[in-house]
């Protein structure tokens, strides 16, 4: 051990004195130049690792947006013609779940519908989103999302599509006047329903969710329709109606009805150091063949195979670890959301209540309430890294049970953002299933342990 450390010291010693001998000057007889004449280096350029906002009011996939909610209505962004922008995002996760449960044997063709497939440590698929987005006008730009691979889905598809328009393509000073207020959105696009949608992973990009998973009653769709928006001093009101399925159809018209999409809200810094917002939503569609506005999220859950008969198939678990209200047939929801960040702390809350109709036949509107709290602390070095803590639980009727059913979850994450583009983060999660009967799989079930996940979005 000595003689490699005394080798190694050698070896630094050479190195110095190599260096020394050949950093001196050419002609050791001639006089040195001063310290004070010699030339002062030249500055290194200011590198950044996130790239440049060159699309106006526009939500950045990196760091940069996260705790920004709708599209920012006041940019800084200049326009100086067309431009086309591209990004992306990806994830991995390794999984560490276990789960249990309690529910009776149900055989059907020789197969037990209430045993659990077997499950252990691994990763899990990587998804990707690709982002497309073009300025066209001053104010007015066109968005593209597709999802290169998803849980769900393995082949390439859009996710959604749409024109956003912030100013007046006309040169008339009554709409350009207007147009300082007003915002709209139209075409293929993710419903703006409560506040939750703007913090959970979207498929690739998770860099806004300070956890893995989504909430356990996931309100997330997009529906074709259009936006209008109102914003001054902080506050908004926005109105929208939809076709209020998860794509355009013309078939069965006695069927289905427009949704109808409120939401009211206030959002303001009060000082550099505190931030409050405030909004209540509310959605709402009294027929359709196909709602899905808890049941959208076509990428999947983030907890694979959780839950999960030994007999279901890659379509069928997807949603894994979430309830599903089903809600097919009619729905009216509405959820507040609290959000308060001081400093480095932020504060965000969901209040939810929902009642529907899966089938034309049920004759009572069933209900579910769904409620989290969660705080996330983030620090070091504008706030690199982040500690963050969860509580959600949701609880309702589900067509063909007497009693209510439902689930908690507890979630702690942590994480680290290498740059704006690149974070690291893990997961403890502890869910348990309440009250299901003893013929249905969730029956005293529960999963619980860790998932750690890599992001990258630019």
């Amino acid at each position: 051990m000595t003689r490699n450390l005394s080798f190694f010291a050698v070896l630094l010693m050479a190195g110095a004195t190599a260096g020394a001998q050949n950093n001196a000057p050419a002609d050791s007889t001639k006089p040195s130049r001063p310290d004070s004449a010699a030339p002062a280096p030249a500055p290194r350029p200011s590198l950044s690792f996130a790239p440049a906002i060159e699309i106006q009011h526009l939500r950045p996939n990196d760091k940069r947006g996260i705790n920004v909610f709708e599209n920012p209505k006041d940019d800084a962004v200049p326009y100086d013609g067309f431009k086309l922008n591209f990004g992306g995002a990806f994830t991995q996760q390794f999984q560490g779940l276990g789960h249990s449960n309690t529910a009776a044997p149900r055989v059907t063709n020789n197969v037990n519908a209430n045993q659990l497939m077997q499950i252990g440590h691994g990763f899990n698929n990587a998804s990707a989103n690709l982002y497309i987005n073009a300025q066209l006008a001053p104010g007015i730009r066109v968005a593209m999302t597709s999802y290169l691979s998803s849980r769900h889905h393995n082949e390439t598809w859009v996710k959604d599509g749409y024109l956003l328009i912030d100013d007046s393509p006309l040169e008339i000073q009554a709409l350009k006047t207007m147009m300082k207020y007003v915002t709209i959105r139209a075409g293929h696009f993710e419903v703006n329903y409560g506040d939750a949608h703007f913090r959970r992973s979207d498929n690739g990009n998770a860099l806004y969710n300070p956890f893995v998973g989504n909430l356990i009653m996931d309100a997330f769709t997009t529906e074709v329709g259009a936006e209008l928006y109102l914003r001054a001093n902080g506050f908004m009101a926005m109105g929208a109606m939809t076709g209020g399925e998860i794509k355009g159809n013309i078939l069965t018209p006695d069927d289905r009805a427009p949704a109808y999409i409120a939401k009211l809200g206030f959002d303001r810094q009060l000082n550099p150091d505190v931030r409050v917002r405030l909004t209540g939503s509310r959605y709402s569609n009294r027929k359709s063949p196909a709602g899905t506005l808890f049941a959208g999220d076509r990428a999947g859950s983030r907890y694979f195979f959780v839950l999960e008969n030994t007999a279901a198939t890659a379509s069928a678990q997807a949603s894994s670890g979430l309830i599903n209200p089903l809600f097919r047939r009619s729905v009216t929801s509405y959820q507040l959301n609290p959000f308060v960040k001081v400093r480095g702390l932020e504060l965000f809350g969901v209040i939810e209540q929902a009642k529907g109709v899966n089938a034309a036949t049920e004759v009572d509107r069933r209900t579910w309430n769904q409620y989290a709290a969660e705080a996330t602390y983030r620090f070091f070095a504008d706030e690199m890294m982040f500690i963050a803590a969860r509580y959600n639980t949701a609880r309702g009727e589900l067509p063909g049970m007497t009693e209510k059913v439902g689930a908690d979850r507890s979630q702690f994450g942590a994480g680290w953002f290498l740059t704006p583009n690149v974070m690291l983060k893990g997961e403890w999660v502890n869910q348990k299933y309440r009250d299901f009967p003893t013929t249905d799989i969730r029956n005293g079930g529960r999963f619980k342990g860790f998932v750690v996940e890599g992001v990258v979005a630019f």
